[in-house]
């Protein structure tokens, strides 16, 4: 059940990072959804290595197959299978770690629990991994796309440089016009000079990426331990390096007075709305129609390029000095995981809202 993401969307991830490939099963697809295939490869390029110069300078085409579930470009209802084939890893980089453990990696932990690790490229800890959730979550864009909901995230803090104001004061079609997928160009320069700032000096560093799921349906999410806020969170804080999940006002909002948090309810010719929307989209735990905004925090990635103090697998002191291709910044590259573990994490909560009732 690890491998094993949703309730009955579900996604199984299975792979490597240098093993053959990296792939997945899709299970409680609906069946009759349009099956671009294009649109699946071209999230798939967003998360790619090798993209800009600010990445990994690893090279993988990391070109999808379907393997099942497809028929004449229409999702069946059964199983979709698919494979992404590892096709330049370098395993040798590796071999000087073998017998030793990385700060801030999964090797100690790893090897406790499993009694031994992959150490080319961390095996099933690396963030190779994520290839599987990216196929998922285009899927499951597909099918929110015939419900109306639109999903985009975006890079809001490197470092210390963040955006100033919240997502409503940007547009989301600048996002991808820069490298480090900021909505803001000015600001995405600054960032993107440190970033290779930071890789020039051989290390790294972490920031925020900012989430946002519109149209999306009311009442989805249950009220007491199925809250959709816990959901997403739980999905972010299931990719890489993530450290941190808040929803709304978030943390910011702890300094304000209930009457200055609370968000008024007021009639419009479309219904009943919010005047504000300070709760993010949610509140008692189920989805009330508004905007879905969060903010994910990222470390800095743990491999950087300088020599570091550890200890071997019999606990000798040595000191460790990394090789390879490795991303100074790991936000450029997971804007779209974190796309994709909303999508999936909305879609799996419509269909479980779908079983509530009649």
């Amino acid at each position: 059940m690890s491998n094993t993401f949703g309730n009955i969307f579900r996604l199984t991830t299975f792979g490597e990072s240098h093993g053959p490939g990296v792939g997945g099963i899709v299970d409680g697809f609906p069946a009759g959804i349009g099956i671009d295939v294009d649109f699946i490869q071209h999230e798939l390029n967003r998360r790619r290595p090798g993209q800009s110069r600010i990445t990994t300078p690893r090279k993988e085409a990391d070109q999808v197959e379907l393997l099942s579930g497809v028929f004449e470009g229409q999702s069946t209802g059964c199983p979709i299978g698919f494979l992404v084939r590892n096709t330049n890893q370098h395993s040798t980089d590796y071999d000087n770690i073998r017998d030793l453990y990385r700060p801030s990696h999964a090797d100690f932990t790893y090897t406790r629990k499993y009694g031994l690790r992959d150490h080319r490229g961390g095996g099933r800890s690396s963030a190779r991994e994520t290839i599987a959730r990216c196929v998922g979550g285009a899927l499951a864009k597909l099918a929110l796309r015939e419900l109306g909901v639109n999903i985009y995230a975006y890079t809001s803090q490197v470092g210390t440089i963040a955006l100033e104001k919240d997502y409503t004061a940007y547009d989301p079609a600048h996002i991808e016009s820069n490298m480090v997928r900021c909505p803001d160009p000015e600001t995405a320069e600054k960032m993107e000079s440190l970033i290779a700032e930071v890789k020039a000096k051989g290390d790294t560093i972490g920031g925020v990426i900012t989430g946002v799921i519109q149209h999306c349906p009311v009442g989805l999410g249950e009220p007491v331990f199925g809250k959709l806020h816990a959901a997403l969170g739980g999905a972010m804080l299931t990719i890489n390096a993530v450290k941190g999940f808040e929803y709304g006002q978030g943390f910011a909002g702890v300094t304000q007075r209930g009457s200055e948090q609370n968000d008024r309810f007021i009639s419009t010719p479309q219904g009943i709305s919010t005047l504000t929307n300070r709760s993010g989209g949610i509140q008692g735990g189920i989805s009330n129609g508004q905007d879905i905004y969060f903010r994910v925090a990222f470390k800095p990635v743990a491999t950087i390029l300088m020599e570091q103090p550890t200890v071997t697998q019999d606990g000798k002191p040595t000191l460790l000095k990394a090789r390879g291709r490795h991303d100074p910044c790991v936000l450029p590259r997971a804007v779209p995981i974190v796309e994709a573990m909303a999508a999936m994490t909305v879609l799996d909560y419509y269909l479980l809202n779908k079983t509530v009732r009649l």
